[in-house]
Protein backbone atom coordinates (compact mmCIF):
# COMPACT_ATOMS: atom_id res chain seq x y z
CA UNK A 1 0.00 0.00 0.00
CA UNK A 2 2.87 2.32 0.76
CA UNK A 3 4.55 1.59 -2.56
CA UNK A 4 1.34 2.26 -4.50
CA UNK A 5 0.62 5.50 -2.64
CA UNK A 6 -2.42 4.31 -0.68
CA UNK A 7 -0.86 4.76 2.77
CA UNK A 8 -2.46 5.71 5.20
CA UNK A 9 -5.80 6.67 3.66
CA UNK A 10 -6.85 3.28 2.25
CA UNK A 11 -5.19 1.09 4.84
CA UNK A 12 -7.18 -0.82 7.45
CA UNK A 13 -7.11 0.30 11.08
CA UNK A 14 -5.25 -2.83 12.21
CA UNK A 15 -2.39 -2.09 9.82
CA UNK A 16 -2.11 1.52 10.95
CA UNK A 17 -2.11 0.40 14.59
CA UNK A 18 0.66 -2.10 13.81
CA UNK A 19 2.78 0.53 12.07
CA UNK A 20 2.39 2.89 15.04
CA UNK A 21 3.46 0.20 17.49
CA UNK A 22 6.24 -1.44 15.41
CA UNK A 23 9.47 0.54 15.18
CA UNK A 24 10.74 -1.24 12.01
CA UNK A 25 7.47 -0.67 10.12
CA UNK A 26 7.19 2.96 11.21
CA UNK A 27 10.78 3.62 10.11
CA UNK A 28 10.02 1.93 6.77
CA UNK A 29 6.98 4.18 6.28
CA UNK A 30 8.95 7.36 7.11
CA UNK A 31 11.85 6.45 4.80
CA UNK A 32 9.59 5.33 1.96
CA UNK A 33 7.48 8.48 2.15
CA UNK A 34 10.65 10.59 2.12
CA UNK A 35 11.94 8.79 -0.97
CA UNK A 36 8.58 9.12 -2.72
CA UNK A 37 8.42 12.85 -1.96
CA UNK A 38 11.98 13.32 -3.23
CA UNK A 39 11.17 11.37 -6.38
CA UNK A 40 8.07 13.48 -7.05
CA UNK A 41 10.09 16.67 -6.66
CA UNK A 42 12.98 15.57 -8.87
CA UNK A 43 10.99 13.69 -11.50
CA UNK A 44 11.16 15.63 -14.74
CA UNK A 45 7.99 17.16 -16.02
CA UNK A 46 6.70 15.59 -19.21
CA UNK A 47 7.96 17.25 -22.35
CA UNK A 48 4.80 18.57 -23.95
CA UNK A 49 4.82 19.54 -27.58
CA UNK A 50 3.66 22.90 -28.74
CA UNK A 51 0.01 23.48 -29.48
CA UNK A 52 0.86 24.17 -33.13
CA UNK A 53 2.44 20.75 -33.56
CA UNK A 54 -0.54 19.04 -31.93
CA UNK A 55 -2.94 20.99 -34.15
CA UNK A 56 -0.89 20.12 -37.26
CA UNK A 57 -0.94 16.40 -36.38
CA UNK A 58 -4.69 16.51 -35.82
CA UNK A 59 -5.18 18.17 -39.20
CA UNK A 60 -2.93 15.59 -40.84
CA UNK A 61 -4.88 12.71 -39.27
CA UNK A 62 -8.17 14.27 -40.37
CA UNK A 63 -6.91 14.72 -43.92
CA UNK A 64 -5.56 11.16 -44.11
CA UNK A 65 -8.88 9.80 -42.83
CA UNK A 66 -10.72 11.77 -45.50
CA UNK A 67 -8.37 10.49 -48.20
CA UNK A 68 -8.89 6.89 -47.06
CA UNK A 69 -12.65 7.40 -47.01
CA UNK A 70 -12.59 8.76 -50.56
CA UNK A 71 -10.18 6.07 -51.76
CA UNK A 72 -12.29 3.11 -50.63
CA UNK A 73 -14.89 3.38 -53.42
CA UNK A 74 -12.12 3.90 -55.96
CA UNK A 75 -10.41 0.71 -54.81
CA UNK A 76 -13.72 -1.13 -55.06
CA UNK A 77 -14.23 0.17 -58.59
CA UNK A 78 -10.72 -0.92 -59.57
CA UNK A 79 -11.28 -4.42 -58.19
CA UNK A 80 -14.63 -4.60 -60.00
CA UNK A 81 -13.02 -3.47 -63.28
CA UNK A 82 -10.27 -6.06 -62.89
CA UNK A 83 -12.81 -8.81 -62.27
CA UNK A 84 -14.84 -7.78 -65.33
CA UNK A 85 -11.68 -7.72 -67.45
CA UNK A 86 -10.71 -11.20 -66.30
CA UNK A 87 -14.21 -12.51 -67.01
CA UNK A 88 -14.25 -10.92 -70.48
CA UNK A 89 -10.79 -12.29 -71.27
CA UNK A 90 -11.86 -15.75 -70.11
CA UNK A 91 -15.03 -15.55 -72.20
CA UNK A 92 -13.02 -14.47 -75.25
CA UNK A 93 -10.65 -17.39 -74.81
CA UNK A 94 -13.53 -19.86 -74.51
CA UNK A 95 -15.60 -18.34 -77.32
CA UNK A 96 -12.93 -17.46 -79.86
CA UNK A 97 -9.99 -19.49 -78.55
CA UNK A 98 -8.69 -20.77 -81.89
CA UNK A 99 -9.07 -17.42 -83.63
CA UNK A 100 -7.46 -15.62 -80.72
CA UNK A 101 -4.58 -18.11 -80.66
CA UNK A 102 -3.97 -17.64 -84.40
CA UNK A 103 -4.12 -13.86 -84.00
CA UNK A 104 -1.62 -13.91 -81.08
CA UNK A 105 0.72 -16.20 -83.02
CA UNK A 106 0.62 -13.84 -86.01
CA UNK A 107 1.00 -10.66 -83.92
CA UNK A 108 4.83 -10.77 -83.63
CA UNK A 109 5.15 -11.15 -87.40
CA UNK A 110 2.68 -8.32 -87.97
CA UNK A 111 4.59 -6.02 -85.63
CA UNK A 112 7.96 -7.20 -86.97
CA UNK A 113 9.28 -8.29 -83.58
CA UNK A 114 11.48 -10.83 -85.34
CA UNK A 115 13.68 -7.94 -86.50
CA UNK A 116 14.45 -7.09 -82.85
CA UNK A 117 15.41 -10.60 -81.74
CA UNK A 118 18.70 -12.21 -82.76
CA UNK A 119 18.24 -14.97 -85.33
CA UNK A 120 19.87 -17.71 -83.23
CA UNK A 121 17.61 -16.96 -80.26
CA UNK A 122 14.39 -16.78 -82.26
CA UNK A 123 15.10 -20.12 -83.97
CA UNK A 124 15.92 -22.04 -80.80
CA UNK A 125 12.94 -21.15 -78.58
CA UNK A 126 10.60 -19.27 -80.83
CA UNK A 127 9.35 -15.76 -80.26
CA UNK A 128 6.65 -16.89 -77.82
CA UNK A 129 9.36 -18.32 -75.58
CA UNK A 130 10.83 -14.85 -75.33
CA UNK A 131 7.68 -12.73 -75.11
CA UNK A 132 5.91 -14.73 -72.42
CA UNK A 133 8.71 -14.36 -69.82
CA UNK A 134 9.11 -10.68 -70.73
CA UNK A 135 5.39 -9.97 -70.23
CA UNK A 136 5.37 -12.02 -67.02
CA UNK A 137 8.32 -10.02 -65.70
CA UNK A 138 6.65 -6.72 -66.59
CA UNK A 139 3.46 -7.83 -64.84
CA UNK A 140 5.38 -8.93 -61.74
CA UNK A 141 7.44 -5.75 -61.51
CA UNK A 142 4.40 -3.54 -62.03
CA UNK A 143 2.56 -5.42 -59.28
CA UNK A 144 5.47 -4.88 -56.90
CA UNK A 145 5.63 -1.18 -57.80
CA UNK A 146 1.91 -0.74 -57.16
CA UNK A 147 2.23 -2.56 -53.83
CA UNK A 148 5.13 -0.37 -52.72
CA UNK A 149 3.35 2.80 -53.85
CA UNK A 150 0.20 1.93 -51.88
CA UNK A 151 2.20 1.00 -48.76
CA UNK A 152 3.78 4.47 -48.58
CA UNK A 153 0.41 6.17 -48.53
Amino acid sequence: MLHQGYWPDASPAELRAHVESCRVCSDLVVVSQAFQAAHRQTAPMPNLESAGALWWRAQLRRRNAAIEKVGQPILGAQIFALMISVVVAGAMIVWKGNTLKAWLEGLPRALHFDALVPVALSQSTGLAGILIPVFATVALVSGVVVYIATERQ
